[in-house]
């Protein structure tokens, strides 16, 4: 039996070690050194692509920009507490929550709220109902919320950056299991993490850590076995910090830079394409951003802006969409 019991883990083990060769094989494979530049914007930006005001809103502070299945814009406001949709090319209050941060459509229709009071309001558009979703972690309240993203199997990630800051990186991730209502520690002691995305091939999580001007690339909790560890994915310079985050279908990863009123763009590799910057009419809040229809929708909240820009790429469909 002892026998039998040791040749089990000597397999599993051959099996983790050959899981791990093959993802360090993939991960470390050199590749030709090209020989000009990596990119250019333009790849991304056709050359005659003009920014394009969508709607304005009277007050509050705009992010957390989405689309539901009819293609209707929904937001939030923290500052107003506000859950927002756009009707007639106007921005309309749906109902008031304490301070709404981030939102993001389950695949059942419901809207997930993020809320600086450290819940997750699950709102149903059809019904007007809301109920809490998360609100503790070991039976202990979570601290205030920001951002959050689904990700293909409906488990949910969500950042919790209220009391952490460059001086004091106490930040925390979460990862809530589809089903589940108990949050389990997924990445921790960061630096104000904000946005949260994941990459086209569900393997890492990308992590804004506002407080340090940077994106961290984290493997997923349910990604396969693999040498990769958590690491800087992009450090950028001026503004704050990054805020909300999004992937196009190429893997490539698009960065609302706050306080430089611009978006940064990178490969799946990290290395950039460069920037888009807003029109000088526009404000340097760029907080979040949504893919629709060949268009890339930035949320600037200064000036309670939404405007988009025709883009070449295909952003990936959320899971509330698929």
């Amino acid at each position: 039996m002892r026998k039998r019991g040791l040749t089990i883990a000597i397999l599993v083990a051959f099996l983790l070690a050959a899981a791990g060769f093959a993802g360090a094989k993939n991960l470390y494979e050199t590749k030709p050194v090209p020989k000009e530049e990596r990119h250019k914007i333009s790849e991304i930006v056709p050359a005659k692509a003009k920014w394009e005001k969508v709607v304005k809103g009277d007050g509050g502070f705009m992010e957390g920009i989405n689309f539901d299945r009819k293609g209707a814009i929904w937001m939030v406001s923290p500052m107003s507490g506000e859950l927002l949709t756009v009707k007639r090319d106007k921005v309309q209050q749906v109902r008031k929550y304490p301070g709404p941060v981030g939102a993001k459509f389950h695949k059942d229709g419901r809207l997930f709220i993020t809320d600086i009071t450290g819940v997750i309001h699950a709102y149903d558009p059809k019904t007007g109902k809301s109920e809490t979703a998360v609100s503790t972690y070991k039976g202990q309240a979570l601290n205030g919320l920001n951002d959050l993203i689904f990700d293909k199997d409906g488990g949910l990630y969500f950042t919790e950056p209220m009391g952490s800051s460059a001086t004091n990186p106490v930040g925390r991730v979460f990862y809530l299991p589809a089903g589940s209502k108990e949050p389990v520690l997924f990445a921790d002691k960061i630096a104000y993490p904000n946005g949260v995305a994941i990459s086209a091939d569900g393997s890492r999580v990308y992590i804004s850590e506002f407080g340090k001007n940077r994106v961290l690339a984290v493997p997923a909790k349910n990604a396969p076995p693999s040498p990769e560890t958590p690491y800087v994915f992009g450090q950028y310079e001026g503004g704050i910090g990054p805020d909300g985050l999004a992937v196009d279908q190429e893997g490539n990863l698009y960065v609302a830079h706050f306080q430089a009123g611009q978006i940064v763009i990178q490969d799946k590799d990290g290395f950039k394409y460069g920037t888009i910057r807003l029109p000088e009419s526009a404000g340097t809040f760029t907080t979040n951003l949504a893919f629709r229809e060949g268009y890339l929708y930035i949320t600037e909240s200064s000036k309670n802006e939404v405007w988009r820009i025709k883009v070449n790429k295909e952003g990936l469909v959320p899971y509330g969409l698929q």
